[in-house]
């Protein structure tokens, strides 16, 4: 049986099971697709096929492309990896740590020690986090007002921060703030830059924070579970004029457009001619960007969106810019020094730079990391590692 058969038959099963109403992989290697298949449909109310071209939000899978925005500035000297980021964007200078809550319930604040830089935005080292895996963070919103990130109100950026820079991993809004670099540093939305600098190159015709007609017409519908585990749609959709766009998760995208991107990373950097960034950048973003610090697991603080989440748990993972790297081999067949990361509904990615294979894989619904649709990202990645 070939790969593209295997990859088929857990999808099909997936969505007889109920794992997914629809997904979708892509397996692809330096010279192109090597397979692709979907199964299910667009929604649970729909009969609409899902398919490699369906429009999905990609959430945190944006992370990638912010932060090869971010080193493409920094390879021209535009952005500096390690200098203070407050120097073009004076807002990370004006941060403080949370450090508790009075009597009142009145959140306390310290000044913090150290500056911010682009390399702890990119690594998750700088201090924020997401309510959904911070108590703390969710206490502070509800105590002032603030709106959560994904509202895409400015007001946001200037929830405090969890620790110092540089103290530890945790993950959270960073990449918000590189984008909010990209802008300053570009003096172009985060959108206009995106869209000059890899989507057009790449060939990516269908990834935007806006969602256009054509967009529209091949969405995916969110979905959530209900009590008896069965999946419904539910209204969900990223601001479509919001105050800042969100550069750590707003993009939306299809299975093709994004391994073009994915294609571009397996090649060093470049993909038909278009270079994207240049190979020592690419080297850069593919190595460990953050010493001895160590990625962790994130115990939830809102379930109805995120079971705990860590992937391969035991396995050594550092942070590069901006993928979290396996330091050693993965039980799926992933060999030491892969990329990957993921969207809070459920889509995933690895790029296996050694074997020059890569995958995307789109489900649309939470919890996040929801073990029956990430199961079948797992199941697809170790066929792969089997077939090679």
């Amino acid at each position: 049986m070939s790969l593209g058969d295997t990859v088929q038959g857990i999808l099909d099963r997936g969505v007889a099971d109920g794992d997914v109403v629809g997904a979708v992989a892509k397996i692809i290697n330096a010279d192109g697709e090597t397979c692709s298949a979907a199964a299910g449909t667009r929604g649970a109310d729909s009969d609409a096929a899902m398919s490699s071209d369906t429009v999905c939000w990609i959430a945190s899978m944006t992370k990638a492309v912010t932060g090869t925005a971010a080193m493409q500035l920094v390879e021209q000297g535009k952005l500096s990896l390690d200098d203070p980021g407050a120097e073009v964007l004076p807002l990370l200078g004006e941060l403080d740590v949370l450090t508790g809550f009075d009597g009142d319930g009145n959140p306390v604040t310290r000044a913090r020690n150290g500056d911010i830089t682009l390399r702890h935005l990119l690594t998750h080292t700088a201090g924020m986090g997401y309510d959904i895996w911070s108590p703390e963070l969710g206490r502070y919103e509800e105590a002032t007002g603030t709106p959560g990130v994904i509202e895409c109100q400015k007001e946001t950026l200037r929830i405090p921060l969890l620790f110092d820079p540089g103290d530890r991993w945790f993950y959270g809004t960073g990449i918000d703030y590189a984008g909010q670099m990209v802008e300053a540093a570009s003096g172009m939305s985060l959108g206009e830059y995106m869209a000059e600098n890899i989507f057009e190159p790449l060939g990516m015709t269908d990834t935007a924070f806006k969602i256009s007609d054509d967009m529209r017409a091949r969405q995916s519908a969110m979905h959530t579970r209900d009590e008896n585990g069965s999946l419904f749609e539910m209204p969900f959709e990223i601001p479509q004029e919001p105050e800042f766009e969100m550069g750590g998760g707003g993009l939306y995208s299809t299975a093709d457009d994004y391994c073009r991107f994915l294609a571009m990373m397996l090649n060093g950097g470049s993909l038909d001619g278009s270079q994207i960034v240049s190979p020592d950048t690419h080297a850069q973003m593919a190595a460990n960007a953050m010493g001895d610090l160590r990625v962790t697991k994130l115990v939830t603080a809102a379930p109805p969106f995120s079971f705990d989440a860590e992937f391969f748990p035991g396995v050594e993972k550092s942070w590069g810019l901006t993928f979290q790297i396996n330091e050693e081999p993965a039980p799926t067949g992933r060999p030491a020094g892969g990329l990957m990361w993921a969207g809070l509904a459920n889509s995933y990615f690895w790029i296996d730079l050694q074997n020059q294979v890569a995958c995307c894989y789109i489900s649309q619904q939470v919890p996040f990391v929801d073990p029956r649709s990430y199961g079948l990202f797992e199941a697809i990645e170790t066929a792969t590692y089997d077939s090679l």
